[in-house]
């Protein structure tokens, strides 16, 4: 069977703004110095954020819906272009070699949008196959890359996924909710590519995926549209949730190609907040240096939702220098309430 291969990467970020500077100029007066936000943002284990809206100068939190959505089509594009520009100049395909474009995004949304003008704009066909995987959160990247994957290995033809999310348009008004306290402390902006070939290129392999649905604790992480933007239920009972699936998801799917977590040479945790990070590590019985490109992920960039797995996935390419055969697992999840899982090798 044709392999399908990442073989090349791409990011683009808006301007970065301390985490600090954040509480103090903004949120600070925004939660009415609340001691529990300011904890949350304390504890949040990121140092800095993008965003294309930084509160302290664009306040959008009674924006109406409509209002931030062309906010998202004009900032998105730039930004979207520039990660899969990047993508595929680190590959070795031309744009009009690509024969399926995917975008996965959850916090914006227009037609025509993203998924007609970035093609337009990188070169590729007008032919080119398009799929928008919309509104599954922080682990779209794991089906996308799924999806593109298997178009690659059916018609021997490169793909691109692009994630691109932009959550500092979705800032909420003030409230007393904690859990929007935590998700105001997270989340961050950028967008992230890759580029999927078909046959022996040196890359990480997309060798299987494996999801679990736990829907009867599907209250517990929601993200539903207002009529002032987007809003997201963050219960500080998913970590305990994660816990309890994780490690079985991990053993079935390395189960399926007989290795063991012992195998895994790299693994690529989506960067939830520091506690799901802490979590994973010990159901997974991971010494703590082995998430430490999902950790530095978090305090560079915060948790850019879909496009924070490609970018722990880049770190650990840059870092860890994997030889030919070793493994890679990475791991998000979101909304449903879902875990999803993709086994990668060197090649």
């Amino acid at each position: 069977m044709v392999s399908a291969v990442i073989t090349g990467s791409g990011q683009s970020f808006p301007p970065a703004v301390l985490q600090q500077e954040l509480w103090e100029q903004f949120f600070a007066r925004h939660y009415n110095n609340s001691a529990i936000a300011k904890r949350l943002f304390a504890s949040a284990g990121t140092n800095q954020r993008h965003a294309v809206a930084n509160p302290i100068f664009d306040d959008v939190s009674t924006w109406a819906t409509e209002a931030r959505m062309q906010r998202y089509s004009l900032e998105a594009l730039p930004l979207a272009r520039n990660a899969v520009t990047q993508a595929l100049a680190a590959s070795s395909i031309e744009p009009n070699d690509v024969g399926m474009f995917v975008l996965a995004s959850c916090t914006g949304y227009a037609t025509p949008g993203l998924d007609t003008f970035v093609p337009r704009d990188t070169g590729m066909r007008d032919s080119v196959q398009r799929l928008v995987v919309g509104h599954m959160g922080c682990y779209a990247a794991v089906p996308g890359l799924s999806a593109v994957a298997d178009y690659v290995t059916a018609h021997q033809k490169p793909a691109v996924l692009l994630c691109v999310e932009l959550a500092s348009l979705h800032v909420q008004p003030p409230t007393n909710d904690v859990e929007q306290m935590l998700v105001h402390a997270l989340f961050s902006d950028g967008a992230s590519a890759v580029v999927v070939e078909p046959g022996e290129a040196i890359g990480l392999v997309v060798v299987d995926v494996a999801t679990k649905t736990d829907v009867d604790e599907a209250k517990l992480m929601t993200w539903n549209v207002t009529d002032l933007g987007f809003k997201m239920g963050l219960s500080q009972k998913v970590p305990d949730v994660l816990e309890r699936h994780i490690r079985p998801l991990v053993d079935e799917l390395l189960a399926r190609h007989y290795i063991t977590i012992d195998d895994v040479a790299g693994w690529a945790l989506h960067p939830g907040g520091p506690r799901i990070l802490d979590v994973g590590s010990e159901a997974l019985q991971l010494k703590p240096e082995q998430l430490g490109e999902s950790r530095s992920v978090l305090a560079e960039h915060g948790n850019c939702s879909s496009a924070t797995l490609l970018v722990v996935l880049d770190e650990i390419r840059r870092r860890r220098q994997l030889e030919r055969g070793q493994y890679v697992v990475a791991i998000a999840f979101g909304p449903g309430l879902t875990l999803y899982a993709t086994l990668l090798r060197q090649q």
